[in-house]
């Protein structure tokens, strides 16, 4: 059934679900902010930078609800958190690297069309 073209983004489809959790603001960065090593939240937060610790405390709870990211509390004092790519996770590595060649190789190109049409993101 959700195997023709145009029906992998039905409601209740899985397809639909796995771009949906993409496509929320945050999500690629901090999927490719992981990538590099597991990070505590407060150097993603600088890593990132222009993320609030509560949006980010967010996107990391979702994104480890459906398993792409986990979370590994030390029993140390003070304690430490990390957060680090699943195995599902890192699967997005390589998707992630492309579009982000693709913003690299592309965003001045977005942002002088925009001036060039008198309009703001």
């Amino acid at each position: 059934m959700h195997d023709t073209p145009g029906q992998v983004f039905l409601a209740d489809c899985p397809t639909r679900l796995a771009v949906e959790i993409l496509a929320e603001k945050w999500a690629v960065i901090v999927l490719f902010a992981l990538s590099l090593k597991p990070q505590r939240p407060s150097d993603l937060a600088e890593l990132i930078g222009g993320i609030s610790g509560k949006v980010l405390t967010q996107t990391l709870r979702r994104l480890q609800r459906y398993g792409l990211v986990e979370r590994h509390a030390y029993a140390e004092a003070p304690p430490r958190v990390e957060y680090s790519l699943t195995e599902l996770g890192g699967t997005l590595i390589e998707p992630i690297q492309v579009l982000t060649e693709w913003a690299r190789d592309n965003g001045e190109a977005i942002v002088d069309f925009q001036e060039s049409e008198g309009r703001e993101a």
